[in-house]
């Protein structure tokens, strides 16, 4: 029985221009010459598997990791809080006409709705 051979990965596009950024930025940070990031640069573009494109950034350090994503900021419900100053205010209210339930009234819609909108469909068991 004869070994099978695996070919060689082959470089996209993507990963000869990801190799020359890389090597663009090895020159402003003075780790190449000009002339030797051309020669670089030319041969990343040539390059047809992913083991030459390695070659040319083997001397070079990793590249720093992408900084941590910032942490998700949390807004406090503001709905309750107005809902309660209406309420307050239209007990305080001498007129009449409760006009902070028309408020209240909209404002709980426009949650229930949100709600709706934003909440994951549960399949009915």
């Amino acid at each position: 029985m004869e070994p099978t051979h695996t070919p060689a990965p082959r470089a996209s596009d993507a990963d000869r221009d990801h190799t020359a950024a890389r090597l663009r930025d090895a020159v402003g940070e003075g780790r190449l010459t000009l002339a030797e990031a051309d020669d670089r640069i030319a041969a990343a573009y040539t390059a047809v598997h992913h083991h030459e494109l390695a070659a040319l950034t083997a001397d070079l350090p990793a590249p720093p990791p992408p900084p941590p994503a910032p942490p998700a900021r949390h807004r406090p419900p503001m709905l309750p809080i107005v809902l309660f100053v209406l309420a307050v205010a239209w007990i305080a209210s001498p007129l009449p006409f409760p006009w902070p339930l028309l408020l209240i009234a909209l404002l709980v819609h426009r949650g229930l709705r949100h709600r709706r909108r934003h909440d994951p469909i549960t399949p009915a068991a």
